[in-house]
């Protein structure tokens, strides 16, 4: 099992320059760059972030998206919420972002091996989701069934739909997509994601699941899995990305109850943090 480092002994609060080589459109408000590491390398775990600073404006922590076995890119999609990601939006190729990292706690993905691997993922929530299957797909003999559900606002929502297209027509991964609501161009599944879980084939004591989305999203999967589909609370993990801010849990905005999300997270058992979720305002 790889080891999380303490980012306040390994990571400077200095951001590194990394040109940006490519940019991607996704969807109307969501972009990826794709940026050079200056020494070339840029190792990282499924389910870290890093610190993305744009000079002049500010820093804002944003999960990677790309495949860990690939560390000379680094991948970042960001959706356009707030003043620092409208700066994000307007980088070209060729341009230069700072960047600090990666932080936080990975997606257990070796502590799932020889067992069925589920991950959800809602709306943008598919992104930070994005490495472990990656991580999934390139070992895939050390796991049974891997799932993947993925629910969405409408058709023109779906994140990464070319390689949504690509992995619904692998036979080693079964992929399950809904829209909450749908147009004349879309013939597949309507409704909630949790409405998916029932369809998909898995073990629930052999399970293992990670989710990411919206809160609530996160919140109805995680109380589906355990109390429909027998999934146990410790064989589930969220990450609890929303409020983090400077990377190392050392300003305080990042709170959560006990946990210091940037810190101790972003990915924790569902079992740990099940209590806070039902709290209003933490």
């Amino acid at each position: 099992m790889a080891t999380v480092l303490d980012p306040i002994a390994t990571h400077t609060m200095t951001p590194v320059p990394m040109r940006v080589a490519r940019v991607r459109r996704e969807l109307s408000d969501t972009f990826t760059l794709e940026l050079e590491p200056p020494d070339g390398s840029f190792p990282f775990l499924p389910g870290q972030f890093t610190m993305l600073y744009v000079f002049g404006v500010g820093e804002v922590p944003i999960s990677i998206s790309g495949d860990p076995s690939d560390p000379g890119v680094v991948v970042q999609t960001i959706r356009k919420v707030g003043a620092v990601t409208r700066a994000l939006d307007g980088i070209r190729a060729g341009d230069y972002v700072g960047v600090r990292g990666p932080f936080g706690t990975p997606w257990p993905v070796e502590k799932a091996e020889g067992g069925d691997l589920m991950i959800v993922g809602g709306g943008i929530g598919l992104a930070p989701l994005r490495p472990a299957i990656y991580h999934a797909l390139a070992n895939r003999n050390k796991y049974h069934n891997v799932v993947l559900l993925y629910g969405t606002r409408s058709p023109r929502d779906l994140l990464f739909g070319a390689q949504l297209q690509h992995w619904s027509a692998r036979l080693d991964i079964e992929t399950l997509i809904t829209v909450d609501t749908a147009d004349r161009s879309w013939q597949g599944s309507v409704g909630v994601v949790t409405r998916l879980i029932r369809r998909a084939a898995f073990d629930p004591e052999n399970t293992m699941a990670f989710v990411c989305g919206p809160e609530i999203m996160m919140k109805v999967t995680a109380e589906t899995l355990t109390r429909t589909s027998g999934v146990a609370a410790d064989q589930i993990y969220l990450t609890m990305e929303r409020n983090m801010k400077c990377g190392i849990g050392a300003c305080g905005h990042c709170q959560f109850g006990p946990h210091f999300v940037c810190y101790q997270g972003p990915v924790f058992r569902y079992a740990d943090i099940e209590r806070l979720l039902t709290l209003k305002e933490v």
